[in-house]
């Protein structure tokens, strides 16, 4: 038997996944920390995480693997990885972090990356870059070089958190053009690393680590590495792409017309076009797809909701720490609208989906006498769909069909009421398969050594169930979804225009 190691490396833990290469199937997952990892936040709207502790879980849950499923780690063909996106890792000439990491859900760069919009132009960012730089990777590193210049000089590597574990398991800088795309370094109609906004920012190209296939044999786990982990030095690291590329990669989405979704901490919505095409407003955005060649152009328009599990989650702690089945059983108990009340879920930093403005997340039509907290556990629920249909409007704008989107069977995808709103908001099949982050991972990490092929990577990829929408019940969340956001609208905190 030979096997397939899988990281995923999100903001709340790390997972990791062993596959059994002949069957396609999981034989054992584990995640680090048991609790969610936390974050740094010196002021509001910021976000940060230190890099070494990504490493520290990642060994951590790897033995946790081993003590669950015992295995001959020579036997272990390659190794993939996934990750947190858009996350700012910065390392010196020793490849030590300078700092803790900027991750995705960080507001501090908006204003950077409007302003260089506005300089570069839109005809050039949107034909060029596909997107406003915004509150991305390369703006975040502009900041640093703005505010932190003591820290900026001793720069040798910026890279994405992904770079960085697999930095951690080889001591080799590297980095895709898919992630490129994702810090909006990638210029598009060239096919190559825009000159033109590292010369707006400033910043150097000796900065970018060596430029890696997505799949392919990068580099190989060290000595040191491999006796943390306790694997065998010269695996390879075969695969590295972000949480949202990989999440689509696991469900077999990676051809025009083909839509995956996920609802972690964040939610988000994720269909594949061959044509290169950008939203005026930035308010989705897109990246390389992990198959994307020059040849056959693979583009993944990304819809993503910062406030989605998150918002689950602090309901759930306010609760009291309930379980999320009692909590779905509660909320289940309330009739579709909760009875009036509503839920902004946009309580983890500027949205993009609003044109990176900060709402903030927002409980409106509390009524003392009639609101319970199955009507919260509700509206909650209901608050995130709303949120994702109101995206999906503008994906639908570009030309990504969403007849059906394929999810995993994880997070808010379990709740029977989430999947009800969602079907029946949109208006779309959901296919639920038996996989994660961490199992897609693996799989690409079989495409990269060569075991597999785009084929028969996913031969041992389980659907679970079919949900399709109920006629009856949407015209009742269509309804709701007017109020949610004609609400949505009156929250702004300036005047706008959806589109």
């Amino acid at each position: 038997m030979k096997y397939l190691l899988g990281y995923d490396v999100g903001s709340s833990s790390i997972k990791v996944a062993l596959l059994d290469i002949e069957t396609g199937k999981a034989l054992a997952t584990a995640t680090s920390p048991d609790q969610e990892m936390g974050m740094i936040a010196h002021e509001a709207g910021w976000a940060e995480q230190h890099p070494d502790s990504w490493w520290q879980e990642a060994i951590t849950a790897t033995h946790k693997l081993r003590t669950k499923y015992s295995f001959d780690a020579s036997l272990v063909a390659g190794i993939g990885i996934s990750y947190q996106m858009h996350g700012l890792v910065v390392v010196d000439k020793n490849l030590q972090p300078l700092r803790p990491s900027i991750i995705w859900c960080d507001s501090r760069a908006v204003e950077i990356g409007n302003k260089a919009f506005a300089e570069l132009g839109a005809d050039y960012s949107l034909k060029h870059l596909l997107n406003s730089p915004g509150n991305f990777t390369a703006s975040k590193l502009k900041w640093v070089k703005d505010n932190e210049p003591q820290i900026f000089e001793q720069i040798k590597y910026f890279m994405l958190p992904g770079d960085y574990l697999a930095l951690r398991m080889t001591g080799t800088p590297q980095t895709t053009v898919s992630g490129l795309s994702e810090g909006i370094f990638w210029d598009f109609a060239e096919q190559k690393i825009s000159r033109k906004l590292l010369q707006l920012y400033g910043l150097d190209s000796s900065m970018i680590p060596q430029v890696v296939d997505t799949f392919s044999p990068q580099s190989q786990l060290s000595a040191s590495a491999a006796a943390d982990l306790g694997l065998k030095a010269g695996t390879p690291i075969a695969y590295r792409a972000g949480d949202q590329p990989n999440n689509a990669f696991s469900l077999n989405v990676l051809n025009p017309g083909e839509v995956a979704t996920t609802a972690g901490t964040s939610g988000v919505v994720y269909g594949i076009n061959a044509q290169a095409t950008s939203d005026p407003l930035s308010r989705v955005n897109t990246f390389a797809h992990v198959n994307s060649t020059s040849e056959a152009p693979r583009n993944g328009v990304l819809l993503c909701i910062n406030g989605t599990g998150i918002l689950n989650s602090w309901v759930r702690k306010l609760a009291g720490g309930i379980s999320y089945d009692e909590m779905n059983q509660l909320a289940a108990q309330t009739p579709i609208g909760a009875e009036g009340l509503t839920f902004l879920p946009f309580g983890n930093g500027a949205e993009r989906v609003l044109e990176n403005q900060l709402v903030g997340g927002q409980l409106q039509g509390l009524n003392f006498n009639i609101h319970s907290a199955s009507h919260v556990f509700r509206a909650a629920q209901e608050g995130i769909v709303f949120a994702l249909q109101y995206g999906l409007q503008v994906m639908q704008e570009m030309g990504v069909q969403t007849q059906t989107v394929r999810a995993g069977h994880a997070n808010l995808f379990l709740s029977p009421l989430f999947r009800e709103a969602f079907a029946n908001t949109t208006g779309a099949t959901i296919e639920l398969y038996d996989t994660d982050g961490a199992q897609g991972a693996a799989r690409a990490a079989g495409v990269g050594v060569g075991v597999y092929d785009f084929k028969s990577a996913f031969e041992g990829l389980s659907q679970i169930a079919t949900f399709e929408p109920n006629a009856s019940l949407q015209p009742q969340y269509a309804e709701n979804y007017a109020k949610w956001e004609a609400n949505l609208k009156k929250s702004m905190p300036q005047p706008f225009d959806k589109g």
